[in-house]
């Protein structure tokens, strides 16, 4: 199957999910486990039926997969608490900055190193942010504080993407797919006992919701930007991620039981973001190489 055509997918399947959590009363972190926790016996299966060509040995990636686990784990509670305190442009846009942490991180470990006209798109898209920012903490505190969430969700988003994108050389995608999203889970079961979040008794509206967020920005998005992770370096995927803030915004804005029409600012700095991102992807979307 085309890199390409599952990464472009995976990116549509992400589009509804900030929208759709506005619809649950359920905690952040129920949501978050749910998600994971619906979608891994269909990711087990399969790694249990298709064991792809791999040449490593557990000792060596599961540390990784360790990490790259519980950075998923807080990349998620962080984003959908985000959610909570800010609007879904404002949030999804600023968890979308995942590439700006992203080339960071790649450049240090990595040694993939942003062009001049990516780190032009990388300031022009780190300013817009911060319109959208300013624009939210304007209206309210408890927006700014939803905005520091969000980031938190990128800086994790970042990490674990860049981890995926070394681990990915010389693991299946269902196995890796399982492993990490089965860490995440357990991370985020651990953390809702401790802290008193029930996991049960919710209702059938947060089920859906659960349920819709498994289906398609879980197994359908996130696993296939895992299996892009393969064929193109960790920036690139992060960079068309930045489809998602996109759709997500039409999507909030269109339904009538959200409807939320963006400020002027955020409209603003949202064009910035963008045109930040397309600078970037122009410059940077150079395949790996890889064909595995």
């Amino acid at each position: 199957m085309s890199p390409v055509l599952v990464l472009l997918v995976a990116v549509l399947a992400t589009t509804y999910a900030g929208p759709i959590v506005r619809f649950a009363a359920a905690p952040a972190l129920a949501i978050a486990f749910w998600r994971l926790a619906l979608v891994l016996p269909v990711t087990g299966l399969v790694a249990a039926q298709q064991r792809e060509g791999e040449n490593t040995s557990p000792g060596s990636f599961l540390p990784l997969v360790a990490l790259s686990g519980l950075l998923l784990a807080v990349h998620f509670w962080s984003w959908i608490a985000s959610l909570r305190f800010t609007t879904v442009a404002s949030s999804v846009v600023l968890v979308s900055l995942k590439p700006v942490f992203a080339w960071g991180i790649a450049a240090v470990w990595l040694h993939e190193h942003p062009t001049r006209t990516e780190r032009v798109g990388i300031a022009l898209a780190v300013v817009g942010a911060t319109f959208i920012g300013v624009g939210d903490a304007a209206l309210s505190l408890g927006a700014l504080g939803g905005d520091a969430l969000a980031l938190v969700g990128a800086v994790t988003g970042a990490g674990y993407y860049v981890i995926g994108r070394r681990v990915r050389q010389t693991v299946g995608i269902w196995r890796y797919a399982t492993a990490v999203y089965g860490v995440a889970g357990v991370v985020l079961a651990v953390v809702a006992l401790g802290t008193g979040v029930p996991l049960l008794g919710y209702s059938g509206r947060d089920w859906a919701v659960f349920g819709a967020m498994a289906a398609g920005p879980m197994l359908i998005g996130h696993t296939g930007m895992n299996y892009a992770l393969r064929h193109f370096r960790a920036t690139t995927v992060n960079v068309a991620a930045l489809g998602e803030p996109v759709g997500a915004s039409l999507i909030a804005w269109a339904v009538p039981a959200i409807h939320e029409v963006p400020s002027l600012t955020a409209v603003c700095g949202g064009v910035m973001v963008v045109v930040g991102i397309a600078l970037s992807l122009g410059a940077g979307s150079v395949r790996s190489g890889h064909a595995g």
